[in-house]
């Protein structure tokens, strides 16, 4: 068996409804603006010290929960939150509005590294069914065959950057976010988008970075605007936004084949200035072959 076969999702209940819980497909209750930044953040907290112990009951989790790996239903005691791993560094995106959250988990054991990608739903402190808990867990898995993958280039990439609060009076809108985001996307399917560059950028494209630097150096001339595919339509998209720290995470389907994809983006004054992707193949790396020059940057 492989490490992907492993964690593919269960698709029956049965474990679970023997142990008197259920958690299967329902769609996520309608949101209100009823939980602030604390409660998201102490819900990310709960799934980091869920997922460090392998037991998905460590989070708050409603009567009726969600649970999705690879975009495909599963549950939660098949999937990768119920095998313990050790969390080198993470990010979250809190989107207050939509009491929801998203984040870049990355485990660089050597033994079986893999980066994490992370949409929990809060129902909101006064939902009337299940006040402050979870109802819906997506995660996104990629590992040694995904795309462009190497989870210690992205820990030391991911973690020199900076994310960190932006102004009040500086923040974009979240219209402005969502175009900028929308922007990006679109031009994989419509070169004539006006994409809004921001100077300098950088682009972590599963453990392969655009900047020229060091981790955490990013000079004057780097750019984001390095060429993305041409004809290729980016779908089914649900947008994560925080204007705290001018980000946006967008789940979704690529290409032709619905690969799960992730696209995090950090956008200051409507540019573009850090661009985060993963992207789970069918083969190894999509089934597309590595300049020599790719290959070399993406080893240890």
């Amino acid at each position: 068996m492989t490490q992907k076969e492993r964690f593919k999702p269960v698709r029956t209940l049965g474990a679970l409804a023997a142990a008197g819980l259920f958690f299967a497909a329902a769609p996520a209750m309608a949101q209100g603006p009823n939980c602030t930044r604390e409660d998201l953040e102490g819900i990310v907290n709960a799934y980091v010290a869920a997922q460090t112990a392998g037991e998905p009951l460590k989070l708050p989790l409603a009567d009726w929960t969600q649970y999705s790996e690879q975009m495909e239903v599963g549950t939660l005691f098949g999937g990768i939150i119920s095998k313990p791993q050790k969390i080198d560094f993470h990010r979250s995106v809190l989107d207050v509005p939509s009491c929801s959250t998203f984040t870049e988990v990355v485990v660089a054991n050597p033994e079986h590294p893999y980066v994490i990608g992370v949409r929990l739903q809060f129902s909101g402190r006064n939902n009337p069914i299940a006040p402050s808990r979870v109802n819906d867990l997506e995660t996104i898995v990629t590992d040694k065959d995904d795309w462009l993958f190497n989870a210690r280039k992205t820990l030391a990439y991911s973690k020199a950057e900076n994310w960190g609060t932006i102004p009040e009076a500086d923040r974009d809108s979240r219209e402005t976010l969502t175009k900028a985001a929308t922007a990006y996307l679109d031009s994989f399917n419509d070169k004539t988008v006006v994409v809004p560059w921001g100077t300098p950028c950088a682009r972590l494209e599963g453990g392969l970075y655009s900047a020229k630097g060091a981790p955490g150096v990013v000079s004057a001339d780097d750019t984001c605007n390095v060429g993305v595919p041409s004809g290729v339509k980016l779908t089914d998209r649900r947008f994560i936004i925080d204007e705290t720290i001018g980000a946006v995470s967008v789940l979704l389907l690529f290409g032709t084949n619905q690969l799960p994809d992730v696209h995090t983006f950090r956008i200051e004054k409507g540019k573009i200035r850090y661009v985060h992707t993963m992207t789970v193949c069918k083969s190894e790396n999509c089934g597309l072959q590595l300049p020599d020059e790719v290959k070399q940057r993406l080893k240890d």
